[in-house]
């Protein structure tokens, strides 16, 4: 039953009061999967005819600005075909994702320009761009917002004073684990935001001296952001001033984080394991201090000569290693490996470690041959993503193939096989016959498999 305290509400909107309950009763009449049904059905119907008013209200209601109907086509795509400019505009307001792909492997940008429709296309640009001026190259773990405020660091009164500032925010990691907070918004795909405590909320709980880590300055808030080591306390200490907080397990669990909770805690997680690891001086191997907020170790030999002028063996380390999309020569299908550590069913770009000296195109090139026999010859670059397990830069590229026979080297490939882009579109929306399919859309891997498969959907292939 609907309170009678809603009425007046809907009788003043295009979806009527008769009519919202004509559909709540249909709704109650079938399964629990069903329930939402007939406010989807409506949702995409408004996008494709341009009914804003009730598109408004039915994503105020119940439905996900970014629900999907079973082919994969959201209400961005529906009003980009028929080109509805205001329910475009509606729908970004409304933060909708303009990078999902439906089943045929095309967003809702795609459809647009291939039905001609270049004023929603324009729109969707345009919006991509002011969001964030290279949204295309954002991975998950990329998009840290703060200002990281590097020349503060060799201030020690200016850290010091922040440190015990009440505006200051501090992250709790423990053995690397972060204390996060549920997302209670239902709507949202994310599960999990970091969680915040002032200074004196965790003061009398955590050691005398712990390893605080300065992350950056909150650029909305002006606050400093810290994270702290809690290894050993118990959780249930931090529980009064956040009942439903925990710690989560790193992986997989950092990948359900809203992606600029994400990014921060790839910088405070990468940064608190190198202080764990290198603990002595890489150089003579004396023990260590750490200083510049975190960000350097100092070794306590005077003469050491990492003391002198600066030295990789002071300052945490990054690990770049490529990540590459191998193509065709006919552009028609690309290569993907299984690693046996991988789930089953799991296919994904090929990828290895840089070695010193080594350039980007080559280390590609090597590891290619490496893995699968193949040789490549250009290489162009996709983009990059921090993986803070424990601190790696994964550099995506794509790599057009000289010659096609596969040989993989079985140390570290279980396979390695040419796949065309049907199946591969099956593989990124999960539809594939075998179950086979791609990493998840957080993975850089993911994002270059289907920015290649955008850039071939109007192909006859």
């Amino acid at each position: 039953m609907v309170p009678r305290l809603c009425k007046t509400v809907f009788r003043c909107r295009s979806i009527t009061f008769d009519k919202f309950t004509s559909i709540v009763s249909m709704s109650s009449r079938t399964g629990p999967d069903d329930t939402k049904k007939p406010f989807v059905d409506k949702y995409f119907e408004c996008a494709e005819t341009g009914n804003v008013q009730e598109i408004s209200f039915l994503l105020r209601a119940t439905v996900n600005v970014d629900q999907k109907n079973d082919k994969g086509w959201t209400a961005l795509m529906f009003a980009a075909r028929h080109g509805q400019a205001d329910i475009i505009q509606t729908l970004l307001q409304k933060g909708c994702d303009t990078n999902i792909v439906n089943k045929t492997g095309q967003t809702a940008q795609d459809i647009a320009l291939f039905w001609d429709q270049n004023t929603a296309a324009r729109l969707i640009e345009t919006h991509m761009k002011e969001v964030n001026p290279d949204q295309q190259l954002r991975n998950f773990f990329s998009l840290n917002l703060l200002n990281r405020a590097s020349e503060k660091r060799k201030d020690k009164q200016w850290i010091d004073s922040k440190v015990r500032d009440n505006s200051s925010q501090f992250l709790l990691l423990s053995d690397l684990k972060p204390f996060v907070l549920p997302v209670k918004d239902e709507s949202s795909k994310w599960r999990y935001r970091l969680c915040w405590f002032e200074h004196e909320k965790i003061s009398s709980h955590i050691a005398s001296d712990p390893v605080i880590i300065f992350l950056g300055v909150d650029q909305s808030s002006s606050n400093a952001l810290f994270a702290v080591d809690v290894s050993g306390v118990e959780e249930g200490k931090f529980k009064d001033s956040a009942p439903d907080g925990s710690f989560l397990v790193p992986f997989p669990g950092s990948l359900q984080m809203e992606p600029s909770d994400a990014g921060i805690f790839a910088e405070a997680r990468s940064m608190m394991d190198w202080l764990q690891r290198y603990k002595f001086c890489g150089t003579c191997g004396s023990q260590t201090d750490i200083t510049e907020g975190g960000h350097k170790r100092v070794c306590r030999n005077k003469d050491c000569i990492s003391n002198k002028g600066i030295h990789n063996t002071s300052y945490p380390r990054t690990d770049p290693s490529v990540i590459m999309l191998v193509v065709s020569a006919d552009g028609k299908r690309c290569l993907l490996g299984r690693k046996k550590q991988f789930p089953a069913k799991m296919w994904s770009c090929l990828a290895g470690f840089m070695e010193p000296g080594e350039t980007i195109e080559d280390t590609v090139r090597r590891e290619v041959e490496e893995e699968s026999g193949v040789k490549v010859g250009r290489v162009d670059y996709h983009s990059s993503q921090p993986w803070p397990f424990p601190a790696s830069l994964m550099l995506g590229t794509v790599a057009y193939a000289k010659t096609e026979d596969v040989k993989v080297d079985e140390d570290e490939m279980e396979d390695a096989q040419w796949f065309r882009r049907p199946e591969i579109v099956q593989m990124l929306t999960h539809q594939h016959p075998q179950g086979l399919y791609v990493p998840p859309e957080q993975a850089i891997a993911h994002q270059i498999i289907k920015s290649w498969v955008r850039k071939t959907a109007n192909s006859n292939l």
